[in-house]
């Protein structure tokens, strides 16, 4: 068994993200583990531009994002092993791997990230009648097809979801030829950004069929068509309201789930709201000595905000493992107040805040006019900025400082919530 210091577990943006910060706070006994046979993470397939704009203050496609960060590790000399794929992580943090190089191993770690990613939600979480034919595919693989493969997955194509994902690809789709009949969607509103509902969709006169579903697929070998029906406030197809539609190919773009398998291994305690690891402020997870970032932790809108986030874990790693402790002391709990879903950090240990906290989480519903605010024991501490209009698709972000939580050592309850106008 090999002792190291710090262990990275993923070496796409997140991964690459961390291990910078880590190594550039001290840390120089490090690992990147890394599953596919070079890093970069998904990064790699998403050509489009779009990236970087927070970060780099520049447009930038997937693979020169990612390439910034590879670059940065490379000039270091962070260390990194890719096409090994880790099998277990236990609570004292020995993390068990293969791969065909160096075959099984094993790494006692002093601090371990966490920053697997997310994988997409596939046929088989949605119930959808019908027979198992070829033609269905989830939007990310179809993109790996057309983008890295160059394979085309069909020519008349509906997509389910309105994701980011499914919504690039219906403008990659129609690029390469493709006729794309419709993105239909069960919400009442898209779930991806309303940027890429213009530039994808609005620009190609692709349509967006809001309160609407697949509630039947036609065809044995291969795909021949769907029957998409509209939905009522209970979710539920509406008789009489079916309508088929011909096409070969089928794109779910039905949401991203964070990889914890081996969070759940480690006995990381995990959020009901973000399906990722509960973290405190400094981005620990329940576990000591094992931190989580980026879409492993909860599933980000934007890439920026992953580098962003993890660039911070890997802070905060570096002090646990320079300095041998984690945050002390009793952690408050943060409770989802009116309107927020998947508030991250879930838990402040208030009376060692030393630094800006990043409050992340997604809307309920859309709301107009509608600002963040921060509850302490029920008396309010701060009022975010208005907002124009707040949305599931995108992150709200609030960055509170220090300076709100001073005063406060014994608080039992931190509220964060929305306050809508009328």
């Amino acid at each position: 068994m090999k002792t190291i210091d710090l262990l990275i577990i993923g070496g796409g943006p997140a991964g690459l993200a961390a291990a910078v910060a880590a190594w550039e706070s001290g840390v120089r006994d490090l690992l990147i583990l890394e599953r596919e046979e070079s890093l970069g993470g998904i990064l790699k397939q998403c050509i489009h531009n779009g990236f970087g704009l927070q970060r780099f203050g520049e447009e930038l496609t997937g693979p020169e994002y990612a390439q910034r960060y590879i670059d940065q590790a490379m000039a270091l000399g962070v260390p990194y092993q890719c096409n090994t794929m880790v099998l277990d992580v236990t609570a004292d943090r020995v993390v068990t791997a293969i791969s065909p190089t160096e075959g099984l191993q094993q790494f006692q770690a002093k601090a371990i990230i966490l920053a697997m990613g997310c994988r997409e939600r596939p046929r088989g979480a949605l119930g959808i009648p019908g027979w198992r034919c070829a033609g269905i595919y989830s939007a990310g693989t179809a993109q790996r097809f057309v983008n890295l493969e160059g394979f085309l997955p069909g020519k008349k194509v509906v997509i389910l979801g309105s994701g980011d994902i499914g919504l690039i690809m219906a403008r990659r789709m129609t690029f390469e030829g493709c006729e794309v009949k419709a993105c239909v969607e069960l919400m009442p509103y898209s779930s991806g950004l309303k940027r890429n509902i213009v530039q994808c969709l609005d620009d190609y006169g692709i349509p967006l069929m809001l309160n609407h579903t697949v509630v039947d697929i036609s065809g044995r070998e291969r795909l021949e068509g769907v029957t998409i029906a509209e939905v009522g406030p209970d979710r539920k197809p509406i008789p009489g309201t079916e309508q088929y539609i011909e096409c070969d190919t089928l794109l779910l773009s039905v949401g991203l789930i964070p990889e914890n398998e081996l969070s759940n291994a480690a006995g990381v305690a995990i959020s009901p709201a973000t399906s990722g690891p509960v973290v405190d402020e400094t981005l620990a997870t329940s576990v000591p000595g094992i931190f989580a970032a980026g879409n492993v932790l909860h599933v980000h809108d934007l890439v920026d905000f992953v580098s962003e986030e993890s660039a911070r874990a890997g802070v905060q790693a570096a002090r646990y493992v320079l300095e041998g402790q984690s945050a002390q002391g009793q952690a408050v709990q943060v409770e989802q107040g009116f309107g927020v879903n998947g508030i991250v950090p879930q838990q402040v240990h208030v009376g060692q805040v030393d630094a800006p906290i990043r409050f992340m989480f997604r809307p309920r519903d859309v709301y107009k006019a509608a600002r963040i605010c921060v509850d302490i024991d029920g008396a309010e501490v701060l009022r975010g900025k208005p907002h124009m209009i707040m949305a599931p698709g995108e992150m709200a972000v609030l960055e509170v400082g220090p300076e709100v939580f001073a005063g406060h050592e014994n608080a039992q309850k931190i509220t964060v919530r929305l306050e809508v106008k009328g």
